[in-house]
């Protein structure tokens, strides 16, 4: 790996622009592939990257490089895939058709198949899973919120890739069993479906303790299915993931204390999955629960809140009237 060519990041939304921002602001070479809306945006407004905890980082559109071509790919010495899970393949062939062949690829994606589908389509070259554990909102004109807390994980390799990430404010931890890591937040991000369905921001739907029993419900489904699979998901936190779902059932002033201590959410964070139908886009729900699912099939273990929880996403994209703010006992049915 050639660290002083550009860092360029594949399918800069959300979280694409606020890591490549944060990037850029550190003294990396950045590019971005994005889609016209947001080209335009950015050249109009620049980049301003904020966050939970009240810092801001403002950039010009100098500072980085921006194109919906492709052949942006053609330098790289990093390439950073956030796309969604559909996309992925897309993406891989033109990283594939562009990019030189020792440039590492890593995909910071939601989801477990991403990184066998890039390994898959781009031959030998060196890809790397990694896990982004916060959440960022796209406020516009430029604006990117970082919303939640939690440092990025990404493949360990001989190259120390996660290490020439790293700057001021975006820190990267390298990771010996990415794969566990990957499984860990996955279960996580089942929560995703549930925020988007209630149409709350994330702490004040894990404030309701109504709420938390319903993610702690659908978390031991897909603990029991990871379990029959030989998975040993990792926690991203100090609380140990087959502990959570009794945490999270825990009266709302002890659970709030525990996720106080280990855990910072801004009042407004909502999940990508809210975004998704909010700007009447199909949802990753294949991806994270319909994964599980998958699973639970092949070891015969019985996963019917999350059926139903799929079914519900799925209504509320073909309905396409945004998130349907539905209770705890509507979704249980």
């Amino acid at each position: 790996m050639v660290t002083d060519r550009p860092i360029v990041v594949a399918g800069a939304g959300a979280i694409g622009c606020f890591v490549g921002g944060m990037l850029a602001a550190g003294g990396r070479r950045v590019a971005l592939l994005v889609r016209p809306r947001v080209k335009t945006e950015i050249e109009r407004f620049g980049l301003r990257l904020t966050d939970f905890d009240g810092s801001e980082k403002k950039l010009g559109a100098g500072q980085l490089a921006l194109s919906e071509d492709p052949s942006i790919f053609h330098s790289a010495g990093i390439v950073l895939v956030t796309v969604k899970s559909a996309d992925t393949a897309d993406v891989a062939e033109q990283i594939a058709q562009h990019a030189p062949q020792d440039a590492v690829i890593v995909s910071l994606q939601n989801g477990v198949g991403n990184v066998a589908v890039l390994r898959e389509r781009l031959g030998g070259r060196r890809v790397l899973a990694g896990m982004v554990p916060f959440n960022v909102i796209a406020m516009g004109e430029g604006r990117f919120h970082r919303s939640t807390s939690g440092d990025i994980h990404v493949g360990e390799d001989a190259g120390n890739t996660a290490g020439a990430l790293s700057v001021s404010g975006l820190s990267m931890r390298a990771s010996r069993d990415i794969t566990g890591v990957q499984w860990g937040k996955l279960i996580i991000n089942l929560n995703n479906a549930l925020s988007a369905l209630s149409d709350m921001p994330l702490a004040a739907q894990l404030a309701n303790r109504d709420w938390r029993k319903l993610f702690a419900d659908q978390m031991a489904e897909g603990l029991a299915a990871m379990k029959a699979a030989g998975l040993n998901p990792v926690s991203a936190t100090p609380i140990p993931l087959n502990l959570t779902p009794t945490l999270l059932k825990l009266p709302d002033m002890i659970f709030n204390a525990i996720l106080g201590r280990t855990m910072k959410i801004d009042p407004e964070a909502r999940s990508s999955m809210w975004q998704d139908l909010k700007q009447g886009r199909k949802t990753e729900i294949d991806y994270l629960q319909g994964t599980v699912i998958a699973l639970a099939e092949q070891n015969n273990v019985d996963v019917p809140l999350m059926r139903r929880i799929v079914a519900l996403v799925k209504e509320a994209e073909v309905a396409g009237n945004g998130p349907p703010g539905l209770t705890p006992q509507q979704i249980r049915g």
